[in-house]
């Protein structure tokens, strides 16, 4: 029954772990917004460059 034993101490050790982690993101509103544009940003380049690559091969 040792095992018994190991398996709920390794269950406690997780809960505890799993309740000091923060659910979540940790950005603030300017924080968030700015991850937000640049992804914006970094799409539009993408669909530009998709766009281009399209009239480029009629």
């Amino acid at each position: 029954m040792a095992r018994g034993n190991q398996r709920e101490k390794a269950r406690e050790k997780n809960l505890k772990e799993q309740a000091g982690k923060k659910k979540g993101t940790n950005l603030t509103g300017a924080g968030f917004a700015k991850v937000k544009e640049d992804t914006a940003a970094i799409m539009r380049a993408k669909q530009a460059a998709a766009d281009a690559k399209k009239t480029e091969k009629k």
